[in-house]
């Protein structure tokens, strides 16, 4: 489990392409300092198993399904990262609940910069937009955002300047692919009702 909270941005070392799957080696010396063998560590909210860990890089095989559902596939070399380490259970969750299982994708459709926040608007793909609530939480690339305007097809987040600096968001321009992950409260919740 993670909190959305990004522990570093890190730098894409290697991304190789392998039939169905890949292998991902990213650059992050802060996550990189106590992980072993095993450990979990989100790559833009992907959560993924270390495999291998030498000096500050770590490495992560990357499945099918991670690659079809999320936008780790279209990394390349030098590319920047947020990362995050699996919370511990002795940690504050500063963010929310996050599972590292990323949803889907969506697309930046635009960004107002203002005085001291960006307002950013993001396609809302169909089947995740009944779990997407004004106020409610969301994770974009593995950041745990509060969602400030939703309708069916886009939903808007505020960035405040420590997100804008600390995070690859700074960074992302309209028509960039990010990873959603929606609130797995509210996916529980419907499947308990559904069952009724």
């Amino acid at each position: 489990m993670f909190t959305g909270i990004i522990e570093e941005k890190g730098e894409v070392a290697a991304l190789v392409q392998d039939g169905g799957s890949a292998r991902l080696s990213v650059r992050g010396p802060l996550v990189t300092s106590d992980a072993s063998h095993g450990d979990s560590i989100a790559v833009n909210g992907v959560c993924l198993t270390v495999v291998e860990v030498v000096g500050d890089v770590f490495t992560v095989d990357v499945m099918r399904e991670s690659l079809d559902r999320t936008s780790l596939g279209r990394l390349r070399e030098g590319a920047a990262v947020n990362l995050e380490r699996a919370v511990r259970a002795d940690q504050r969750l500063g963010g929310h609940i996050v599972q590292g299982h990323v949803d889907g994708t969506a697309v930046l459709l635009s960004r107002e910069p203002g005085e001291r926040w960006d307002d950013l608007r993001f396609s809302l793909p169909g089947p995740l937009a009944r779990y997407v609530a004004e106020k409610g939480s969301v994770a974009i690339d593995g950041i745990s955002l509060t969602v400030t305007t939703v309708d069916d097809e886009d939903f808007g987040v505020s960035l405040i300047p420590t997100t804008l600096k600390l995070t690859t968001m700074g960074e992302r321009r309209v028509g960039d692919l990010v990873n959603i992950e929606v609130d797995v409260i509210a996916k529980y919740v419907e499947r308990l009702v559904g069952k009724q």
